[in-house]
């Protein structure tokens, strides 16, 4: 509900929001009318404000008119800027109300919250029946079934399923990027994640503590798939019935005994 005043004149009729100027109402109404005057002249996009097609037409023209004045990166809108800006302050204003974790964007806790806090998963593989939290998972985890390999060496002929195993692929074979040394064993990562949990392992630090056991782990991947032991959590689907199951062998065991065939 929006709180009316006397500075609040015109109210949209359509969600009761109120504005102190006309022209602010009429800009408002194209949202709920879904008009949008304003075309890029290059892609024939269409938007509600002109302010909109100015930023959008810095995606062409490549104009980033926005600097950081502590580094040399530029961007194309303020709101970008002031984001980057949080790298050189450590300002993390979005807290998790959960586990009180900071976050730098508000997308990014919410991507943190569905991750780590929330047990629904409403992506199912329709090859193996996995469940997935997040639609982007669910497609990187297809390829494995289709055998798709999207990424390839512009080198060589080699292609390859996931990013990571192309960077490692440059690093091995054409010394093209740089490797991420251990500096206690000789060890070396092409992902930084992977450099740090290695490097805790030599500390003998696991911070990630089991709460149902008094086991601990170097990484919260580790956790994550130690911690599913104790639920009864059904992350794997039949993809006939939509039966859900906790085990992936019990899908291939209930569609023999129910369907009659193999998975």
């Amino acid at each position: 509900m929006y709180v009316h005043s006397t500075n609040c004149r015109y109210q949209c009729p359509e969600c009761g929001k109120c504005f102190r100027h006309k022209h602010s109402l009429m800009t408002h109404q194209k949202i709920h009318s879904g008009e949008k005057p304003f075309e890029c002249p290059v892609c024939s996009k269409r938007f509600n404000h002109s302010r909109d097609l100015v930023v959008h037409c810095r995606v062409h023209s490549g104009e980033k008119p926005y600097k950081c004045h502590l580094c040399d990166k530029a961007f194309s809108q303020t709101n970008t800027l002031k984001i980057h800006m949080r790298v050189h302050t450590g300002e993390k204003p979005y807290e998790c109300s959960l586990c009180n974790k900071r976050f730098t964007q508000s997308n990014h806790l919410n991507n943190h919250t569905r991750h780590v806090h929330s047990n629904r998963r409403p992506y199912d593989c329709r090859y193996c029946g996995k469940l997935f939290k997040v639609n982007k998972n669910l497609k990187q985890h297809v390829l494995i079934h289709t055998g798709a390999k999207p990424y390839s060496c512009r080198h060589c002929s080699d292609r390859f399923t996931w990013d990571h195993q192309l960077k490692t692929h440059l690093l091995k074979s054409h010394n093209e990027g740089t490797w991420l040394m251990c500096n206690i064993c000789p060890s070396k990562f092409s992902r930084n994640g992977d450099l740090k949990a290695h490097l805790l392992r030599h500390e003998g630090v696991k911070p990630y503590v089991c709460s149902e056991c008094p086991m601990s782990f170097c990484t919260a991947r580790e956790l994550k798939s130690h911690y599913i032991r104790h639920l009864d959590v059904k992350r794997f689907c039949c993809g006939f019935c939509g039966k859900y199951l906790n085990r992936k062998h019990y899908v291939l065991v209930h569609f023999r005994r129910e369907h009659g065939t193999a998975a």
